[in-house]
């Protein structure tokens, strides 16, 4: 029988730890963590997704700053706004909203972004700094993949794990802390260039599916045992909804689950781990603050 990781309980639990911590920010007359996002344009699953990180920060004690700007925004008008949070001192992390109106170019901005306020770990000095095993800010889904897998006591030593999708977002960072030491396992990343991915699968201990195409993963394409970690949040049509529309994975959850060990489901698996890894890097950057400014 199969167990289905619960992104959305961990994440509850983590939050609870995160609010503990800041109350006892508070009870020591220090400084509450600030965290800021900024949000260009009307792309509905990021209206969604900024206004459950508002949330969070309510939930946990956090302050938070929602900026908004419509989707004709300059590129400039940005830049001067990312500018300006770096050198507010009142806010220890920002994020802007990925993706960006097509005017904007997303590496621009995220190269302007201060690495000690990425708490989105985008950028490429936290990048590097996570490649290379240094402390930094770590991307937000594969931190929250990992933690995932720490707490379900999910082994991955000597494991053969295949990443599909190989985005700077996801895929790419997720395969490197995986193979690092303390998780060990032995990964591939697979993509639309792959050939044969459906035998590359079948050989894999834990897949990690993050391509963004509904149902990608069939049964067959999975040994029995397997772990398997569905990345995947595209809206489909769902006629009788009151929204019109649902959310999908990149797995076919009722075929593919009777044949795992353990396996997230969409949504609730690692959407909430997402947003609570945000929350975690927030905590960090406010407490580094702390110890450099005293």
């Amino acid at each position: 029988m199969y167990i289905v990781i619960n992104g959305k309980e961990i994440a509850s639990l983590i939050r609870k730890e995160i609010a503990d911590e800041v109350d006892r920010i508070k009870k020591e007359g220090k400084k509450i963590p600030h965290l800021a996002a900024i949000l260009v344009g009307n792309d509905p699953s990021s209206h969604t997704y900024v206004a459950n990180k508002v949330k969070d920060c309510e939930e946990v004690g956090f302050r938070s700053t929602l900026i908004t700007y419509d989707a004709s925004t300059a590129e400039n008008i940005l830049l001067e706004k990312v500018a300006e949070l770096n050198s507010d001192d009142d806010i220890d992390g920002f994020i802007v909203q990925i993706p960006l109106p097509d005017q904007i170019s997303e590496n621009k901005i995220i190269e302007s972004i201060n690495p000690l306020k990425d708490v989105d770990g985008f950028h490429p000095v936290n990048i590097g700094k996570m490649v290379t095993g240094l402390p930094g800010y770590l991307p937000a889904t594969p931190y929250g993949i990992v933690e995932l897998i720490k707490r379900y006591k999910i082994e991955t030593s000597g494991k053969s794990c295949v990443v599909i999708g190989r985005s700077n977002i996801v895929g790419r960072p997720v395969s490197i802390l995986l193979s690092q030491k303390g998780m060990d396992a032995t990964v591939t990343v697979v993509h639309s260039r792959t050939r044969n991915i459906s035998d590359i699968l079948k050989e894999a201990d834990i897949i990690i599916a993050a391509l963004g195409s509904p149902s990608f993963v069939k049964a067959e394409m999975v040994k029995e045992g397997a772990v398997v970690i569905d990345v995947g949040t595209t809206r489909i049509e769902a006629p009788g909804t009151r929204s019109g529309w649902r959310l999908a994975g990149d797995v076919d959850f009722v075929n593919v689950a009777p044949k795992c060990s353990f396996i997230t489901p969409v949504p609730g698996g690692v959407g909430p781990m997402t947003r609570v890894s945000l929350l975690r890097n927030t905590l960090v950057a406010a407490k580094r603050k702390q110890e450099t400014t005293g």
